[in-house]
């Protein structure tokens, strides 16, 4: 096995290539559904092509070993790995009776809306932003408010301007993204105060998707806005997870954490309208456990390699296809291209990277109308992976030059 000297680490878990074809992987075996194309490299659903760490993987193997699958109580344990992980890594302290465990985030960010919302209330978003923001406030007959972010410098910042009149006009909930998917930008300490502060003085609950935050690249600092003040705490519901982080996304594990008792209290009922209980499926628990316990060495060799693999894209395209500009990634595996300067419109711009490039990305205009000059790509996998991804991209922008 190849092995890389990156950053000071040796990169050797996340080197080798791993066929996922025919492991019923999203991914992977919906290329044809999705890009009507099998030979089309996806780069794009937010799973990476990396093993999780080994000793979840044991974990999950001792359980099956034991070959008993019943109902699985989220124990001390549990969180307390939770607890211990937020604090060591995030200086966040969190108390055992505010978790809420969910199967996944954006079932949460349902919930969530669902408890601090009636229909026809105003909910805000931030966009361009992750889809399913759009259908968790529509689906539920909210009315959708956005503050669109402002793109400058090759940059996003937030029109707070814009964000309090929004808020002034009735909102009753805010869903925040922090880091933000797609833009790929991790909220400093003054923009999540001032954040806080607007939301509490409109009484407007800050539904927080943090489930990114732990992906801060080397140099970043990712800071949960719960964690800034017990009054902010008090406004904010925190919905997260170790899946993206250690890439255990198909084990339907995440959780909630809310200082509030009241707004606890609203959030579990809706759970429960729904059937949901406070519990996680056995391997969630399980890996869920592991990964915090054991997983931060891992976590940091993880996070060298995306800066590498970061800087390799926006050097590659920069010299060979500068039609491309690579938004700089402050957090997430997930790059944000601009692509304007190939002067395509948007379902040109999406064919040319399936058809063309023969490369699997997530079209910008999923994200909002603002963003169908944009591409979402992942860059969660093996170098050799990355670089036949480039690599195809180059040549198609350089016949489409010709």
């Amino acid at each position: 096995m190849k092995v890389d000297w990156i950053g000071g680490y040796y990169m050797g878990n996340f080197d080798t290539v791993v066929d996922r074809f025919n492991t019923k992987s999203v991914k992977w075996d919906m290329l044809d559904e999705l890009y009507q194309s099998k030979d089309c490299l996806p780069m794009w659903v937010a799973d990476m092509d990396f093993k999780a760490p080994k000793e979840v993987n044991d974990a999950l193997k001792e359980k099956a070993d034991h070959g008993i699958y019943g109902y699985t109580i989220a124990d001390t344990k549990l969180k307390d790995a939770i607890i211990n992980w937020n604090q060591s890594r995030n200086n966040w302290t969190i108390k055992p009776e505010w978790i809420t465990f969910s199967n996944g985030v954006v079932t949460s960010l349902h919930m969530a809306v669902q408890a601090f919302t009636k229909p026809k209330d105003k909910v805000l978003i931030q966009t361009p932003v992750y889809p399913p923001f759009y259908n968790v406030i529509e689906a539920h007959d909210r009315e959708l408010v956005k503050n669109e972010l402002q793109y400058e410098d090759d940059s996003y910042k937030i029109n707070f301007e814009d964000f309090e009149a929004k808020l002034k006009s009735g909102v009753k909930a805010f869903i925040l993204c922090s880091p933000h998917n797609p833009v790929g930008r991790l909220w400093k300490k003054e923009e999540l105060e001032e954040i806080a502060r607007l939301c509490i003085k409109y009484d407007v609950v800050i539904i927080s998707d943090e489930i990114h935050g732990d992906l801060a690249l080397p140099g970043q600092n990712y800071i949960p806005i719960a964690s800034l003040s017990e009054e902010i705490a008090n406004q904010t519901v925190t919905c997260t997870a170790a899946s993206k982080t250690f890439n255990l996304a198909g084990l339907d594990a995440s959780y909630v954490v809310t200082s509030d008792e009241e707004k606890r209290k609203a959030l579990e009922t809706a759970f429960e309208k729904q059937g949901f209980h406070n519990m996680l499926n056995t391997m969630g628990n399980i890996a869920t456990e592991a990964a915090y316990t054991h997983g931060a060495e891992w976590l940091d060799e993880l996070k060298e390699l995306l800066q590498s693999h970061y800087e390799f894209v926006k050097e590659t395209f920069e010299k060979h296809a500068p039609e491309i500009k690579v938004i700089k990634p402050e957090a997430t595996y997930l790059l944000w291209l601009d692509c304007s300067a190939l002067g395509l419109d948007p379902k040109e711009l999406n064919d040319f990277f399936v058809k063309e490039a023969q490369v699997g990305l997530n079209a910008g205009l999923d994200y909002g109308e603002e963003a169908g000059q944009f591409m979402r790509m992942n860059i969660g996998c093996p170098r050799e992976t990355l670089e036949e991804a480039v690599n195809r991209i180059v040549r198609a922008v350089y016949y489409i030059r010709k």
